[in-house]
């Protein structure tokens, strides 16, 4: 049985990272391994390059510098957790992937989207997802929702001015427009339980359980 890859995305604060693990609950009924992970991270080399990008002292970092980073932590992360989780026929939800780059640093850091495409086909053999929740939400909103949460450490991409955050919405509803048939828009001020329904609504029509 062919392995899925199906990726969550979003502005900051959105609500993906919960929706990941609720979605991930209600699909382990399908009695299929489930996959859960996450970017930048995942894995230890992973998760080492992920601290070195969000940690807040790093904000001279250049845009380009950031795209490989990413680039070079998906590719870790790729080989060594997706990739052999696909191979055994495995639903990977992975929080974050390729179009995180396209909208972030493609679009918002002016980096150019085909130019993060080619660098990130290279960090995943051209390996895309099969279906990609972007949950939409004004940046001004997200953004509050993540001051009000205590829990949640504010990162080197939180700090970004606002303009900075609408432009990576701006990116995310371009990238959506480029791949309609893979990409599905969701209104992420509905509550966590709707929308955790629609995403296993639409997960189950395109999977075997």
């Amino acid at each position: 049985m062919a392995g899925m890859l199906i990726t969550f995305e979003g502005v900051e604060g959105s609500g993906k990272t919960t929706l990941v693990g609720m979605v991930s609950d209600r699909l382990r009924a399908c009695d299929r391994e489930i996959v859960a992970t996450r970017e930048p991270g995942g894995v230890a080399i992973a998760e080492q390059i992920r601290a070195l990008i969000l940690d807040a002292k790093n904000a001279s970092m250049d845009p380009r510098t950031e795209a490989l980073l990413f680039a070079a932590a998906r590719r870790q992360h790729f080989v060594e957790k997706i990739k052999p989780a696909l191979d055994r026929g495995a639903i990977v939800l992975c929080d974050r992937f390729v179009d995180s780059s396209l909208a972030y640093q493609g679009i918002a850091r002016g980096i150019g989207a085909q130019r993060i495409l080619e660098i990130n086909q290279f960090a995943t053999d051209c390996r895309m997802p099969d279906l990609t929740f972007y949950l939409d939400i004004e940046p001004e909103k997200g953004l509050a929702r993540i001051a009000k949460n205590g829990r949640r450490e504010v990162n080197r991409l939180d700090m970004e001015k606002l303009e900075f955050h609408r432009k990576v919405r701006e990116g995310y509803l371009w990238v959506a427009k480029q791949f309609p048939n893979r990409i599905v828009v969701l209104d992420a001020e509905k509550t966590l339980d709707q929308l955790a329904e629609e995403v296993v609504s639409h997960a189950k029509n395109r999977i075997t359980c």
